[in-house]
């Protein structure tokens, strides 16, 4: 089967679930209404960036949202049966798996896209900003960069986690775990030791500083978050290789 010929079968499976649309509108609704709160509740800020950034923080619930879709894309066709019919027709287990986060990692990107625009007309219609908060910013086009990047890297994490533990209730919660309960909870702990275990979690960017943990650099957390995700892959793609159906 031609790889393009995959990714329609696998954006068909991914449409054709009900579970899609209500975590699609959930995370629309959630991530956009976030942003207009935000935005509502800061008057004023100093920073353009610093507006904008506030007016994403809905992002760091809306992944999991990404998470729960994309655990979903996997475990559910092990739960129903349908792995079977798709394995038989894509015998490169691998291959599958990579059509499947593709898709979901694509997905993931668009409906941020969709998000940060309305992200950004929250806080230049809320937030009162010395100068006003121009589209052109470089601050300020990274920062809405960065969610889209993000959200395509849980994505692709969520569908690893699938493949591993095949579990929706056990991925779903790992996921939860990795991206948004223990990154705070080690930043709350305090010392150097859960300091740097927050860092290296894959923890949201939310412009230069992490969703409610420890801050880092913007490229070394989107690093954090690409190595976990590339690597959480590479073990599902393994255990998907070697395990029996």
């Amino acid at each position: 089967m031609p790889f393009t010929a995959l990714l329609r079968s696998e954006w068909t499976k991914l449409r054709s679930v009900r579970s899609t649309w209500w975590c699609t509108a959930i995370y629309l609704l959630a991530v956009g209404g976030s942003a207009w709160l935000a935005a509502a509740s800061t008057d004023t800020s100093p920073r353009a960036d610093v507006a904008v950034s506030v007016a994403l923080t809905g992002f760091g619930v809306g992944q999991l949202v990404l998470v729960v879709l994309g655990v979903l894309v996997v475990t559910s066709e092990f739960a129903s049966g349908m792995a079977l019919v798709s394995l038989t027709a894509v015998p490169r287990r691998t291959r599958l798996l990579f059509a499947k986060t593709v898709v979901i990692a694509a997905y993931c990107a668009l409906l941020t896209a969709v998000l940060v625009p309305i992200c950004f007309l929250a806080a230049r219609t809320m937030t009162a900003v010395p100068g006003g908060i121009p589209w052109a910013d470089p601050d300020i086009l990274r920062a809405l960069g960065l969610q889209v990047g993000a959200a395509a890297l849980v994505g692709v994490l969520a569908v690893a986690l699938g493949a591993v533990l095949r579990s929706t209730a056990g991925a779903v919660g790992l996921g939860a775990a990795l991206v948004f309960a223990l990154p705070p909870a080690l930043a709350l702990a305090g010392g150097g030791l859960a300091e740097k275990a927050s860092q290296a979690l894959p923890a949201l960017r939310v412009g230069e500083d992490a969703f409610l943990a420890v801050g880092t650099t913007w490229p070394v957390g989107m690093a954090v978050v690409a190595a976990w995700a590339v690597g959480g892959w590479v073990l599902g793609a393994i255990v998907l290789e070697r395990r029996d159906v």
